[in-house]
């Protein structure tokens, strides 16, 4: 065993041969640096590779590409604005025509009606010269009906319906009510039991709400 004075010896030999390989490990660590050619690259820490096949972290070549893709998305957006531009002009047009041809169709619309209603007026003009130069009331009163069953049946091959009332229930829906009067008897309360102004369909549609009188 050793003494404690031997172990002092030993243990300090120890530390000193330890100090000495720290020492000559740093000493040719730094002279390796010494013979490294220095660089602003280098220094730096940028890692530049002029071969894209190659890892690193910068290409020379990326501005050529980031510029292709520019001019390709440029050419792309230049497209797309033109056809924006082409169908905005034509859908101003398709607005023009179609405000156009709706104006022409509002001032045409009754053109057919009136054209079939020439006939009537002519009838007409024809039964007042009669009224005029006869005296025969029985012929004028023939006439008179004659005109106006020509009057009805053009209107009525328009699409023209009168609404049939008399008796009928009382029904918002196609009748206005006038005013209300005790009923003649009782199975006409409730429902229509005189006519002031009548109703009419066109084509199966309300164009005018009959006036009437209804039973209390």
């Amino acid at each position: 065993m050793f003494s404690s004075v031997g172990q002092f010896v030993f243990l300090r030999t120890i530390g000193s041969i330890l100090d000495n390989l720290t020492f000559a490990n740093n000493l040719k660590k730094m002279a390796e640096k010494d013979r490294t050619p220095q660089t602003p690259e280098n220094e730096a820490g940028i890692d530049i590779n002029s071969d894209e096949s190659m890892g690193g972290t910068s290409h020379l070549n990326n501005p050529v590409e980031d510029d292709t893709e520019l001019d390709k998305l440029k050419a792309e957006l230049e497209d797309a604005k033109d056809k924006y531009v082409r169908k905005v002009a034509e859908f101003e047009n398709f607005k023009r025509r179609n405000a156009k041809e709706r104006i022409e169709l509002i001032q045409t619309a009754g053109k057919d009606v009136i054209k079939d209603m020439l006939d009537v007026v002519d009838d007409c003009d024809r039964a007042q010269k009669q009224m005029e130069a006869s005296e025969d009331i029985k012929a004028i009163k023939e006439g008179v009906l004659l005109v106006f069953n020509k009057l009805r049946n053009v209107l009525q091959a328009k699409g023209l319906k009168a609404m049939d009332t008399i008796g009928k229930e009382f029904n918002t829906d196609l009748h206005e009510a006038i005013t209300e009067i005790p009923a003649p008897n009782p199975e006409l309360q409730g429902k229509v039991v005189d006519e002031v102004m009548k109703g009419y369909y066109l084509n199966d549609k309300i164009i005018r709400h009959a006036k009437v009188v209804v039973g209390k």
